[in-house]
């Protein structure tokens, strides 16, 4: 499952770049073309960016990458009323 959405990332990401190139650097583009460019660009951008924070989710989860520092609750909320003191 994590290389499909490796996958997506991937064209995701070059759809983004792609299309977003040809929203801002076409001249002869009419203005239904340059709203269809933006909105794929936009959609690239967007998709890229969850399926991205998607495989960070699944390679902390699996162990091959580093978790990250949060606290969990019970540390959170000792803090919270340490904080004052």
């Amino acid at each position: 499952m994590t290389k499909l959405i490796a996958i997506i990332n991937v064209i995701s990401w070059a759809g983004f770049w792609a299309f977003g190139y040809i929203a801002i650097t076409s001249e002869d583009l009419t203005d239904g073309q340059l709203t269809i460019a933006a909105i794929l660009a936009f959609v690239g951008l967007i998709m890229g960016v969850l399926a991205y924070l998607k495989l960070v989710r699944a390679s902390e989860a699996s162990g091959y990458a580093k978790g990250s520092n949060q606290l969990n609750a019970e540390a959170r909320n000792k803090a919270q009323e340490e904080w004052g003191k």
